[in-house]
């Protein structure tokens, strides 16, 4: 990892067909209208190929349109990645278990490197040099990460993978993508380690970790999925979230994404035998509240998805997608993709691109809501600013009018201030009113206060 930015040479593989193999444990990423993936297990080896899913325009789930990219300069599974804040363009990839292959049915586990960079305009893969790396993330996988907006990536727990030890992990790494220095935290532990778990990067600065495993090597258990894991990367401080509602099942490798309102959508996963394969697939949907912290189950329509474990899954628009996987102990490799619309939760077969309309009915209307509390107020404040501007010159008028009645010859300034009444002239023979009538000096009436 010293020295310059290596360049990479790669060899160019012709694909017959232009649609990935069934695949498992790739890394994915989604850029722009583009949904990457890299490498993955296939059977009989894992590959060094990078696919992407068009999004740019609508298609039918049957004939999807895939594209390939330059390949890796090794194959890669069980590693993670995320896309730059800074240029919105590169991937970066780290971790994994990268592999060699000789022969299109043997390879070798490699310790190549364990950080690579993908620029998605030019096509060029390169190893970055990284200041304090972390040597354990040479053989460090089952991982994930998530990037903030100042382009500082966290990376947590995962486990070692060779063929003398295997070690699991509770520490907090962090890499500065805008420096490439690396910082690993051992302030910051978790009392638990974890591997195969979600990670999700909420507006707010927390990061949620949801399921996965913990434990020693020797002894790897599920975690609970109402006992959620919170980092805060402003504090750098642990907490954890017991949520309410709905119990959830225990399990690993599922996927998580998370929504515009709030809401972290999970899918599939599964319960691994002692060996660490799959063995029992989920195929059902929860929905983690990050307000209320609490799991619920959505009504779900449609021809559903089946059982995942080990796929990818990102969220375009209102648009749940989800792409390989293993689906049972005896189907581990599969190249279909799925999609949830998660405006209504209907499971559908064609992917339509979001309309303006479409894609923002809810915040349209959260927008209607607010032009009209604006022109309420707006309209309030005129009318307050009327009475307003009204009492005031009232009041203007008056001091004006009765600044006239000092002008009066043989009147103080402080007479305006006292009562004073009209003499009467009394007709002889005719008794005097009861009661005076009270006129100003200046003849004019009060004006009305309504």
């Amino acid at each position: 990892m010293d020295g310059g930015v290596a360049r990479i040479s790669v060899n160019y593989f012709a694909i017959c067909q232009n649609v990935p193999s069934p695949r498992r444990q790739q890394a994915s990423t989604l850029v722009g209208t583009r949904f990457y993936f890299f490498g993955g297990a296939t059977s009989p080896a894992f590959t060094n190929e990078v696919w992407y899913l068009d999004l740019s325009s609508s298609f039918n789930i049957f004939t999807p349109p895939w594209h390939n990219d330059v390949v890796m300069p090794v194959g890669y599974s069980f590693g993670t990645s995320c896309l730059s804040t800074i240029d919105n363009s590169t991937v970066i990839l780290i971790g994994g278990r990268t592999w060699i292959d000789t022969s299109t049915t043997t390879y070798y586990y490699s310790y190549t490197s364990s950080v690579y960079k993908f620029d998605s305009k030019t096509s060029q893969w390169t190893i970055p040099n990284i200041n304090n790396f972390n040597s354990s993330f040479a053989t460090r996988n089952e991982i994930q990460t998530v990037i903030d907006d100042n382009g500082k990536i966290f990376i947590f727990g995962g486990r070692d993978f060779n063929n003398s030890t295997e070690l699991n992990y509770n520490d907090m790494n962090t890499l500065d993508i805008t420096t490439m220095t690396w910082s690993t935290l051992f302030q910051s532990q978790s009392p638990l380690t974890h591997t195969l778990a979600t990670a999700t990067l909420l507006p707010n600065g927390l990061i949620v970790y949801i399921g996965g495993k913990s434990g020693s090597s020797l002894n790897r258990s599920l975690i609970d999925m109402a006992q959620i894991q919170i980092f805060d990367t402003k504090s750098y401080t642990w907490s954890i979230k017991f949520a309410s509602g709905l119990t959830i099942a225990s399990r690993a490798s599922h996927s998580a994404v998370l929504t515009q309102y709030g809401n972290i959508i999970i899918y599939g996963g599964t319960i691994t035998d002692s060996s660490g394969e799959v063995f029992n697939v989920f195929s059902d949907i929860a929905v983690l509240n990050t307000n209320s912290w609490a799991w619920s189950v959505p009504s779900v329509s449609g021809t559903s998805a089946p059982p995942l474990a080990q796929h990818s899954a990102a969220l375009y628009k209102n648009y749940m997608i989800l792409a390989f996987g293993a689906t049972t102990a005896s189907n581990l490799y599969t190249n279909n993709i799925y999609i949830l619309d998660i405006q209504n939760y209907t499971w559908v077969t064609t992917f339509n691109v979001p309309t303006a309309t479409s894609t923002s009915q809810i915040s349209q209307a959260n927008n209607n809501f607010s032009y009209l509390y604006i022109g309420i107020g707006i309209g309030a404040g005129v009318v307050i600013l009327f009475e307003v501007l009204f009492v005031i010159g009232f009041f203007i008028y008056k001091n004006r009018h009765k600044q006239e009645i000092v002008a009066i010859s043989g009147t103080s300034k402080d007479d305006h201030i006292r009562e004073t009444h009209i003499s009467t002239v009394y007709t002889p023979g005719i008794p005097p009113p009861e009661t005076y009538v009270q006129t100003p000096l200046y003849g004019v009436p009060v004006p009305d206060n309504n």
